[in-house]
């Protein structure tokens, strides 16, 4: 493929030839017989953005899923209103993402019962790490007799309970429109089959993004079961198979704990800190001396940032979703959105970053704010290397996304409306070809 009239982000304008890599970069380039050529007509060329912390098959089934927790559902009337209003997927069940406790409380399965007590209702807290299942769906799983009917997203049980139909083409499409060239998913309890199916579905297009994966490598902490001695033996044992480890932090107690099981068992260059919800001033050092990655979510400043103004003291909110701290202390740093718990769009994750405002329009952490520039590198990373930014030149991987924009507006707005084409392997992904 020949794109031609592209303009860098540093304002060169160049044609650019590209197949598995880019090959040829220069001004006045011809097509080859058979080639395709896109006429950037000067507007900006980068590379392929790549989402570094995602979960697929999630992404998926949340497509046709019900959100029963803010912002479209505040209240305990509101959540029985959607779900008894809800049409079961062709499977039967009723799936449900996005639930807070700040709806009403601590859902179990009595409460499911007593609004759906014949059909099964599975529901996802926001977290990620809970389902919420009401008798019917337990009975179907062959759990009748759970206390509760609330399960840890890690239990045993979560492979038959995801084993649904999941539309990876839709989700390929949503994702390339984006400029999305690859994407990490960091489920921790994919299998080899679950890998293989993925990548088979990438082989035969069903998926056009890159796949990578974070397991086995990835331990998610939880503050009730933290275990330093435990997490250390864990880490070394991978590290002594070649393997980089990713540790899920989300509270100030298990990165304290995860900096100390790192420096206990030794580091791998590739070592990752996955969100990094909480960082103290403290750990700043600490993280750049492991020379650690950490892989962070400002989108869920604008996406959740009155709830954390309503729910977190003030003095801790300068420690909450750190971007500009980590980098001024070296310490690597990519971003990602954490779909489907997070939104999905890469440009409003940049946005986060930049501008840090909540729903509300408050600015949550003025200082962790960082330049337009900056927030775009750091979805440019290399899949091994998160932080380090791929770039238009020869050898570069063939990953490319097109923007109907020269680079100050793209810069200015930072708009997945302006993405016009998603190049993936020298093949255009986006508009479908």
């Amino acid at each position: 493929m020949l794109i031609q009239r592209a303009t860098l982000l540093d304002g060169t304008v160049a044609d650019i030839r590209v197949g598995a890599q880019i090959e040829e970069i220069g001004v006045g380039l011809q097509s080859q017989p058979g080639e395709t050529v896109l006429d950037a007509h000067d507007a900006t060329v980068l590379p392929g953005l790549h989402d570094h912390h995602v979960h697929l098959r999630s992404a998926a089934s949340a497509m046709d899923s019900l959100t029963l927790g803010p912002p479209r559902v505040h209240t305990k009337e509101q959540l029985a209103e959607y779900l008894s209003n809800a049409t079961p997927n062709a499977d039967g069940w009723i799936r449900a993402i996005g639930y807070h406790e700040s709806v009403a409380g601590e859902l179990d399965r009595a409460a499911l019962d007593a609004i759906l007590p014949g059909t099964p209702v599975r529901v996802q807290h926001r977290s990620g790490a809970l389902w919420i299942l009401n008798s019917a769906a337990l009975h179907l799983l062959g759990m009748a007799g759970h206390p509760d009917g609330r399960l840890r997203a890690s239990d045993r049980w979560s492979e038959a309970l995801q084993r649904h139909h999941t539309d990876l083409p839709e989700l390929s499409r949503r994702l390339t429109a984006l400029g999305v060239s690859g994407v990490t998913d960091a489920t921790p309890d994919l299998d080899a089959d679950d890998m293989v199916s993925l990548l088979v579905a990438h082989r035969h297009g069903e998926f056009r993004p890159r796949l990578s994966f974070l397991a086995p490598g990835k331990m998610i902490l939880h503050d009730d079961r933290l275990d330093l001695d435990a997490l250390t033996g864990w880490i070394a044992d991978h590290h002594a198979d070649g393997q980089p480890v990713a540790v899920h932090c989300v509270t100030a107690a298990q990165l304290v704990v995860a900096i100390a099981a790192l420096r206990a068992a030794g580091g791998h260059p590739q070592d990752r800190i996955e969100h990094a919800a909480v960082v103290g001033d403290d750990d700043l050092a600490d993280l750049a001396e492991l020379g650690l990655t950490v892989v962070t979510q400002p989108n869920f400043v604008a996406e959740r940032g009155d709830q954390y103004l309503s729910d977190i003291p003030a003095a801790e909110h300068a420690a909450l979703w750190r971007v500009a701290s980590l980098r001024k202390a070296k310490v690597r740093v990519a971003l990602s959105t954490d779909m489907p718990f997070g939104r999905g769009d890469p440009w409003a994750a940049m946005r986060a970053a930049v501008h840090r405002t909540t729903p509300s329009g408050v600015v949550l952490g003025a200082d962790e704010c960082v330049a337009a520039t900056e927030a775009l590198t750091m979805f440019l990373g290399h899949a091994d290397q998160p932080g380090r930014p791929r770039t238009v030149d020869v050898g570069q991987p063939g990953d490319l996304c097109m923007l109907a924009a020269p680079p100050a507006t793209v810069l200015a707005e930072l708009d997945a409306g302006l993405v016009a084409a998603t190049i993936i392997n020298g093949q255009l992904a986006y508009p479908a070809d």
